[in-house]
């Protein structure tokens, strides 16, 4: 059982608003089917981030933050708005490639509180993995108990479902080859990461606009979701490269492992 990523700054340009990039979205969901050709009893979760489409406007919004006006809850209408976009256009490339792909949205599935999410419909997703679907869940605005809105990322999503669903591998395809070990200067990648490499200079977040965290949430959760796992293999690694995500797939040592403390 694969969890896969694509990152927003994978299959958009999160320097202009909603600009997708559409070549390398139908290149790796290519990937993912040549992936699932050569492995027929694979199961996989696929999620994606909204990139430049959630995360500025979630920001110019403040949906983050919560919501209580008309104008809050018209900003979290026009967030869900932009992010379903984007999903439309993940599961779309997906179904081309042969695929049989099913959108399962957080602002239809989660409750949280707080900015964490405390329920979520997991059953839905397990059926649809057991019928030999691929569900694709995503970054989402979700409806906070306490806030009155939020935005849960792919990865606080992932996280919820992998106590329930025991993925054996977790990976996380962005732009970078992995996680920087001498940020900024950005010229060498930690083959494996450690508790004790966890840096502030290290998990330095998205240049470009991002609510959710950028590198740091993800290189935290992906922590918790390993030690919460056991022996759930992590990867970061850039899916930039052609067939760097189908490598990724069939088990190749790609990135950077993320290993927690025993």
């Amino acid at each position: 059982m694969i969890f896969l990523k694509l990152g927003g700054s994978l299959i958009t340009d999160k320097a202009r608003p909603e600009t997708p990039r559409l070549d390398v979205l139908q290149r790796v969901a290519r990937e993912i089917a040549a992936a699932r050709a050569s492995q027929p009893g694979l199961r996989m979760l696929l999620g994606h981030g909204s990139g430049s489409y959630g995360h500025q406007a979630a920001s110019h919004y403040g949906t983050h933050l919560g919501a209580a006006s008309e104008e809050d809850w018209r900003g979290f209408v026009e967030v869900w708005r932009v992010a379903n976009q984007l999903n439309r256009l993940v599961v779309d490339a997906i179904l081309e490639a042969g695929l049989p792909a099913v959108s399962f949205p957080p602002s239809a599935s989660v409750i949280a509180e707080e900015g964490e999410i405390v329920e979520l419909a997991a059953e839905p997703i397990a059926r649809a993995l057991s019928a030999g679907l691929l569900p694709i869940v995503a970054g989402d605005v979700a409806f906070d108990r306490q806030r009155g809105s939020t935005i849960v990322s792919t990865e606080r999503v992932f996280a919820r479902l992998a106590v329930a669903l025991r993925p054996t591998h977790l990976l996380l395809a962005g732009v970078e080859p992995g996680v920087f070990a001498d940020y900024p200067a950005n010229s060498r990648v930690f083959e494996t990461l450690g508790e004790a490499d966890l840096q502030p200079s290290t998990l330095a977040s998205s240049a470009a606009t991002d609510v959710t965290g950028g590198m740091a949430d993800k290189v935290r959760h992906a922590m918790a979701m390993a030690r919460a796992v056991p022996g759930l293999e992590v990867r970061i690694f850039s899916g930039i490269e052609p067939g760097a995500v189908q490598a990724a797939l069939s088990g190749k040592p790609i990135g950077t492992l993320v290993v927690p403390d025993q």
